[in-house]
């Protein structure tokens, strides 16, 4: 395609610049009437406790869904959930075709099938290395090294320049599964000219390397082989050369292995698809685990990060059906603690501490795990490789932005630009810049709604988790006469001995009653009216009661 003087490449990150996850990058070339686009993965992030009843979170598509017709491709650089894991929520709304290696694809599939739109998605697989030829975009995939099999960094070629695009790596001399990063690849894209490169900032701060999945082999075969009893190893499902690991030192100590979670038998099978695993024993089912010795079987688990409905926590809160553990049994933490999922983990780890079981984690041992993204040393040589004119760093928070554009500086990177969410970064013709800020936010999935950021749902649901809830029912004639009531319930409201909530209670409805009878006229037949002065009267008299205001929610009966 031959370029013309109205052209332009930008990069509008929509999610995973200024957060780690949520990953959503779009590229855009040709004038800015008439863009055409690829989007460069659709991730989701997960909930914490400032989002109750939100486990889910996806980034609001709406901008580049006004241009969904400009969309000629979506290129997923790998499986984790933060690059494909809102594909079956957002593709209805994209609908562009998509494409993926054989292993991303495989886990694509199910989840699109679980969104019941597989039938209607276009799905290529594109084998290691592949080139994909996108209009005005030529993608060819570069093998790097991650904590999932198939990881890809996508050399993106337009008439404007070259953009290196890394998605999430490390490199790992001795990856365990799948194959070592593409030195000789990138080292051409480099001698070739690479315009800018869209990189990875999640270990900025850390200095020197993240270290290989084969020292963490060694560790967690020393370390289970002296265990005796039950032993059990919690770790992400989607870093499968973890698994991997786990599995042979498993065996090392004559254990069977027998997975613990859903996530575990299909990041399992995904493997098994694309002729990974085949050089293990079968697995243990759960029900047959416990007819082994304690000294022969090992449980693979899912809930390293404290998750309520994992497999850990069921069997930590003795709620699960065939797997208990107690005195004498031994738990390993396989897996960083993701920042804001403290809180959980460590009740998780009280659970099974208080149970009797030893737990060993990456603070006290730290080989049982090593972390699949880039430190200050692997950066360095990334950036010694493909020597970008531009650096743009992503998948970070703005503390881990600007930390690498200083850091990129002092590579001697001619340019950079840190862009938030949102922010549409022109990389040509010119000096890179900030053109544009587009709409960017997110959207949550809240009982299997997709509903809009912070909507009424949720700011009711903190409202009544901090302050309580009251609930004040009456019945009145039709002209306002009081026939029965009020009654006063309250949820989450605070007592003692010289001041019951009964006592309290009694008082608010005295103040339900105080609210109605100050209506007059017409007032008294309008339940709209009726309501607002009695929600009114009782949320005065619970502050000055508590110093709080709980939601209140009134009911009028007209008999």
């Amino acid at each position: 395609m031959k370029k013309t003087s109205e052209d332009e490449l930008v990069f509008l990150p929509l999610g995973g610049s200024n957060e780690i996850g949520m990953n959503f990058n779009l590229y855009g070339y040709g004038p800015p009437h008439a863009r055409k686009w690829i989007v460069v993965d659709v991730g989701v992030t997960f909930g914490d406790q400032t989002t109750p009843g939100v486990e889910i979170i996806l980034p609001d598509p709406s901008y580049i869904e006004d241009y969904a017709d400009d969309i000629i491709a979506i290129v997923l650089t790998h499986a984790h959930e933060d690059h494909i894991g809102a594909m079956g929520w957002l593709w209805p709304r994209l609908r562009a075709p998509i494409y993926a290696t054989p292993f991303t694809a495989f886990l694509l599939r199910e989840k699109m099938r679980d969104a019941g739109c597989l039938k209607d998605a276009d799905i290529t697989e594109v084998p290691m290395g592949g080139s994909i030829d996108l209009g005005p975009f030529q993608v060819t995939l570069v093998t790097l090294t991650h904590s999932i099999p198939e990881p890809n960094g996508l050399a993106i070629r337009t008439p404007l320049g070259t953009i290196l695009h890394t998605g999430d790596w490390k490199i790992d001399p001795d990856p365990i599964l799948g194959e070592s990063t593409d030195i000789e690849a990138l080292t051409a894209l480099g001698d070739e000219g690479v315009l800018a490169m869209v990189c990875d900032s999640t270990n900025v701060f850390v200095d020197g390397h993240a270290g290989s999945e084969a020292e963490v082999r060694v560790a967690m075969t020393k370390l289970i082989q002296g265990l005796k009893g039950k032993v059990a190893v919690a770790c992400f499902a989607s870093n499968v050369a973890r698994m991997h690991t786990v599995i042979k030192a498993a065996q090392m100590a004559d254990r069977r292995v027998c997975l613990v979670g859903r996530s575990m038998h299909r990041m399992a099978a995904a493997a098994k698809s694309v002729g990974m695993f085949n050089d293990i024993a079968p697995f243990v089912s759960d029900a047959e685990a416990g007819f082994f010795p304690e000294d022969k079987i090992l449980y693979l688990c899912t809930g390293s990060q404290g998750e309520a409905r994992a497999a850990l926590f069921r069997i930590a809160d003795g709620t699960h059906q065939h797997v208990s553990f107690g005195p004498g049994d031994h738990c390993i933490f396989s897996s960083r603690v993701i920042p804001g999922n403290e809180i959980p983990i460590r009740n998780l780890q009280n659970k099974l501490s208080g149970a009797g079981v030893r737990l060993y984690t990456e603070r006290d041992h730290p080989g049982i795990h090593v972390s699949g993204h880039p430190c200050r040393d692997e950066l360095k040589q990334m950036y010694q490789w493909a020597r970008p004119q531009i650096a743009v760093p992503t998948h970070g928070e703005r503390r881990h932005l600007l930390e690498h554009l200083a850091f990129a500086k002092d590579l001697q990177v001619p340019q950079g630009v840190a862009p938030r969410n949102g922010d549409m970064v022109r990389l040509a013709p010119g000096r890179a810049e900030i053109i544009d800020e587009v709409p960017a936010g997110r959207l949550y999935v809240d009982g299997g709604v997709v509903t809009v950021e912070n909507g009424d749902a949720l700011r009711e649901r903190r409202h009544a988790a901090f302050n309580g809830v009251i609930n004040v029912s009456i019945a009145l004639s039709d002209k306002g006469k009081i026939l029965s009531g009020p009654e006063v319930r309250g949820l989450g409201l605070p007592s003692d001995a010289d001041y019951t909530l009964d006592d309290a209670l009694d008082d608010l409805a005295i103040a339900a009653e105080e609210g109605l009878s100050r209506l007059r006229g017409d007032g008294l037949e309008d339940d709209d009216a009726v309501e607002a002065a009695i929600s009114r009267a009782v949320k005065k008299a619970a502050h000055r009661i508590w110093k709080r205001r709980p939601l209140v929610e009134t009911t009028v009966l007209r008999v």
